[in-house]
């Protein structure tokens, strides 16, 4: 973006002693951020937006629940890293004929039966759990994006009610100089009284927009206040160009679809490798005692139990794999085409803003131009004072424009940095 300077108040109107008080433009300043900083009375405690990303993240939900699901990611990855695919359990079995003929017959089987893994089902089990940690990854990078994206649309709401109010400040305190002035003329016989009374008017409604403005101001400072918990304003210093075109890494938000695609496919193969429950082996010992004045007989026993894969088991699950994996493919295919639009109309919307910038400091520094020479005028008595209060008015208007398109085109720049998915 190339830079335009940035316009200070329009303060033009007759000092108590009675000189002419001309608007000088301000120093030229490397884009929006910087001209914000420097004219909208930012205060000097200023955070930068990261350091604000990083206290807004603690405070929110999603990031306890980004937690939550990288801890379950880890716990299901080192469950797959087990030797058995369940828990193992206890099995204890006795039989007597206490009841019935009381011959002294016993048996009693002590064993442990330990699920086995199916062919190939443990690797599928760990794959889908290091495709969770991945997506679990993901998506709080995506959380993060989308509340650094919250943070820079309040943040230059911020800075452009701050130059509002900047610019309200200036035009209030031109109106009053001149009502004291024009105040002074009408104790001389040179103005009427009702161009004092016209002119004290004009001061208490800018006065009324300034308090307005300042209302406003403190309304988003605390929503910023309490997305961030920080008192401080947010610091927009700083260089807006470089980092807007050139995206180092995937969009946070198109990574997070291609890893719950991933996840979703991962599912997929879990479910083909988990047609039927896990089979048991059990490991025991059994005693016998055949009856009275008998020899205890003991043994070792070893089962196998295979449950079987039905399609009444089978199908709904395998249906439901398929349909998220089916969800999800489709969801990141409408989302890379979504970010590529989202893309170009940020690209689009910044050409804009830049163009409105440029028109409207033409716009402004012709109408200063313009109440300078009435203001001239009208203290050689040439001009009315109605026409003068209307070039003031026209003149601050202009001024309070460029503020807002000023803090308009920051925002433009920030949106198109949401749009590539670059944080702060």
């Amino acid at each position: 973006m190339k830079p335009l300077p940035w316009l200070s108040a329009c303060v033009i109107a007759g000092s108590l002693a009675g000189g002419p008080a001309v608007a000088q433009p301000a120093t030229p300043v490397e884009g929006p951020r910087a001209s914000l900083a420097a004219d909208a009375g930012l205060s000097v405690d200023r955070v930068p937006l990261r350091t604000a990303l990083d206290a807004a993240w603690q405070r929110t939900v999603v990031a306890r629940e980004s937690d939550g699901q990288r801890r379950r990611a880890e716990a299901e990855r080192a469950a797959a890293d087990s030797l058995w695919a369940a828990p193992p359990s206890l099995e204890i079995s006795h039989r007597s004929d206490r009841l019935q003929s009381n011959t002294g017959r016993r048996e009693t089987e002590l064993g442990v039966a330990i699920p086995l893994w199916l062919p190939g089902q443990r690797a599928a089990r760990a794959g889908t759990a290091d495709a969770a940690a991945a997506q679990a990854q993901a998506a709080a990078l995506a959380a993060r994006l989308r509340l650094a994206g919250e943070l820079r649309e309040v943040a230059w709401q911020v800075a452009a009610l701050q130059a509002e109010v900047a610019q309200a400040d200036a035009q209030t305190q031109a109106l009053k100089q001149l009502a004291d002035d024009v105040a002074r003329r009408v104790r001389a016989g040179d103005l009427a009284r009702a161009d004092a009374l016209a002119a004290q008017a004009e001061h208490l409604a800018a006065s009324a927009l300034q308090t307005e403005g300042r209302q406003r101001l403190q309304a988003a400072h605390a929503r910023w206040t309490l997305l961030t918990g920080l008192a401080a304003a947010p610091d927009l210093a700083g260089p807006a160009g470089e980092e807007t075109t050139r995206p180092v890494a995937p969009h946070p938000e198109l990574q997070l679809a291609s890893q719950s695609t991933q996840l979703a496919r991962q599912r997929a193969e879990l479910m083909r490798r988990s047609r039927r429950d896990a089979p048991e082996l059990t490991l025991g010992v059994r005693q016998d005692v055949p009856g009275r004045a008998e020899a205890t007989q003991g043994s070792l026993v070893v089962g196998l139990r295979l449950p079987f894969g039905t399609d009444d088991r089978n199908r709904p699950l395998e249906a439901a794999a398929l349909a998220e994996l089916d969800v999800a493919e489709t969801h990141e295919l409408r989302l890379r085409e979504k970010l590529d639009s989202d893309t170009a109309a940020a690209r689009e919307a910044l050409r804009s803003a830049e163009a409105q910038l440029e028109a409207e400091t033409t716009r402004a520094r012709l109408l200063r131009e313009r109440a300078t020479l009435i203001d001239k005028s009208f203290r050689a008595g040439e001009t009315p004072l109605p026409d003068q209060l209307r070039a003031l008015a026209a003149a601050g208007q202009a001024d309070s424009a460029v503020a807002r398109q000023t803090a308009a085109l920051g925002l433009a720049h920030a949106r198109l940095q949401q749009a590539l998915g670059l944080l702060p």
